[in-house]
């Protein structure tokens, strides 16, 4: 039995992975639950066992990243809100938006009006863009405060997803992220 269930979650995140790959690759709109199976060599009936759609791999994806923002939130929220202590929140925005997870995010973005119309992630992402920043909002922070906050996070969000378009390296884009969201911090 246990053997069956780690195979179970092994084929799960094969398949999100798969799923991710060929939603950054081709578009979440082009790619069929059927390219997915025939990707990893399933069956759809196998790949309906557990994901019946598009949708509920894209939320699960979701989901699972939302576990460490929220982590990430509860330990901002655990202190007040120095300039140091928003700077520290900054980086470890920045590895957590790395790999898999900026894989994820890229999806999002190039995807924006595939996603719009999907009210689960949807409210995912809306709760993280506002709640990212939210977390290390000094408490008398003004307009421009504030703006400047979000757009720290943002920068570090988009720095950290590997727009190859932004031209560099991974590694470069993501130092240069993280030095703009420094500048721009309040």
């Amino acid at each position: 039995m246990a053997a069956q269930t780690r195979r179970r979650g092994d084929t799960r995140g094969d398949i999100q992975r798969t799923a991710l790959r060929l939603f950054n690759t081709q578009g979440y709109d082009k790619t069929s639950l059927r390219e997915i199976a025939e990707d990893l060599g399933l069956t759809k009936a196998a790949l309906y066992y557990h994901f019946p759609t598009k949708d509920d791999i894209l939320e699960s994806l979701l989901r699972d990243v939302a576990a460490s923002l929220d982590e990430l939130i509860v330990w901002a929220r655990s202190e007040p809100s120095t300039r140091e202590r928003r700077l520290e929140f900054l980086e470890r925005l920045g590895a957590a938006t790395r790999g898999g997870t900026g894989d994820l995010m890229r999806c999002v973005q190039q995807n924006e009006l595939a996603i719009a119309g999907m009210p689960g992630a949807m409210s995912i992402v809306r709760r993280y863009k506002k709640e990212l920043a939210d977390a290390i909002l000094p408490p008398d922070a003004d307009v421009e405060g504030r703006l400047r906050v979000r757009l720290a996070v943002m920068a570090v969000l988009v720095g950290g997803h590997g727009s190859a378009d932004l031209g560099g390296t991974d590694d470069e884009r993501h130092d240069a992220a993280l030095r703009i969201a420094a500048e721009v911090m309040p």
